[in-house]
């Protein structure tokens, strides 16, 4: 069995007590304040949990070396849900008991998280969530997204039909709770757009292929397909049957690499909504001032994911999960302290340009606790030339 991982973050001047284990006091002479990641570290979707690691770290490495927060650093400590509902539990209720933790992150995935919001909220842990893309976080008190939510994703994504003048598409999607929450609200909104819904094609886990799903979806002006592992086999069905219509993600997992891996070149012309994903669009000086910064920060200590295929690359973080420390941090001061129900407060008044975050969000959560508002959702497109994979932004590109 893995064991958990526990990382240390520390400036420079505190790097002999990093090394023992983030216990007792740090450089400023303030017990260290610990953010607790909960996240697949192993498994098919380690490639979530890593990146989300590494853009915390890099986040709060940024924030120590600024001063830290209320006069401590701030520590990562990391668990690996390994996607089991079992350890995702245990370690919501470890983190929740344990006073040092003011931020929680994860656990990643809508199910795993409704399993845990109820033991944050009684113990009034704030918690950031950077991979769960449906459910309402309204109605919590403690509880933030900053992710992208699905609904504004199959908002943007009808908008563009519509303006594309199609009439008819299909969903094509894992058979698990956010495929079927996406299909309601496909139902529910297909016609305020003058679309016809032609239905939810379920996936299995063990499917080998899709081309039976896609061959149901032939005459569709589009398919709306996974913005998991699933989506790619959806998307290599769409070539090898030449489908005609156009393919659409549901959401912004579809920026991931892997999906160009195992489509290939029936990736070509995809498209996806998703907040600021500059990365592949190859003039830095266009990327947003402190999500270039982040990045290269990323670059710099990790590297970049390079797919073995296809050339495609990705940078080995994922900058919205950095988007909860830098918020954290700015409610924090803020609220002159760490207390949980003054910070919370602080993060519902935040308002941060874009120019100024690790993602290159423009960060306002008001009431709803929404990181992200529909002004902040893109499309983007999967491209193909000599010099590679790029992706080409098709909504008020700079």
């Amino acid at each position: 069995m893995r064991k958990p991982v526990i990382m240390c973050a520390a400036t420079v001047a505190a790097l002999a007590l990093a090394a023992s284990g983030c216990s007792g006091k740090d450089a400023k002479g303030k017990p260290a304040i610990k953010v607790g990641l909960i996240a697949p570290m192993s498994g098919a979707f380690a490639v979530l949990g890593i990146s989300q690691q590494n853009s915390l770290q890099v986040e709060i490495d940024r924030v120590n070396a600024a001063g830290g927060v209320d006069g401590a650093d701030l520590s990562l400590v990391t668990r690996d849900m390994a996607l089991d509902p079992t350890k995702a539990v245990q370690a919501a209720n470890e983190f929740a008991g344990d006073d040092q933790i003011k931020l929680i992150i994860g656990p990643s995935i809508t199910a795993f998280y409704s399993a845990a919001k109820g033991v944050f909220e009684q113990h009034k842990k704030v918690n950031c969530q950077p991979g769960v893309s449906t459910g309402d976080f309204s109605s919590l008190r403690y509880g933030f997204r900053s992710q992208d939510p699905a609904s504004l994703d199959i908002q943007k994504v009808l908008e563009y039909l519509q303006q594309q003048k199609a009439k008819t598409f299909g969903l094509i999607y894992e058979n698990d709770d956010t495929g079927k929450q996406t299909d309601a609200m496909l139902k529910a909104k297909a016609s305020e757009y003058g679309l016809k819904y032609l239905g939810f094609q379920q996936t299995r886990t063990d499917d080998q292929s899709h081309k039976v799903y896609v061959e149901k979806l032939k005459d569709a002006d589009a398919i709306l397909l996974s913005s998991n592992v699933g989506g790619a086999k959806t998307m290599a069905a769409a070539g090898e049957v030449g489908y005609k219509g156009r393919l659409l993600g549901t959401g912004s997992g579809m920026q991931n690499i892997s999906f160009v891996e195992a489509a290939g070149d029936h990736a070509q012309g995809a498209i996806f909504p998703a907040p600021n994903y500059q990365y592949p669009i190859r003039d830095r000086a266009q990327w947003e001032p402190g999500y270039r910064a982040h990045i290269e920060a990323i670059e710099k200590r990790y590297g970049k994911n390079v797919g073995p295929k296809t050339g495609a690359s990705s940078p080995k973080g994922t900058a919205m999960a950095a988007d909860c420390v830098f918020a954290y941090a700015a409610a924090a001061k803020t609220a002159g302290g760490t207390d949980p129900a003054k910070v919370a407060a602080a993060l519902e008044k935040l308002a941060v340009p874009a120019a100024r975050t690790p993602s290159g969000n423009a960060i306002k959560s008001g009431p709803s606790h929404e990181f992200y508002g529909i002004d902040g959702i893109h499309l983007y497109q999967w491209n193909k030339d000599a010099q590679g994979w790029f992706t080409k932004q098709l909504d008020a590109a700079k």
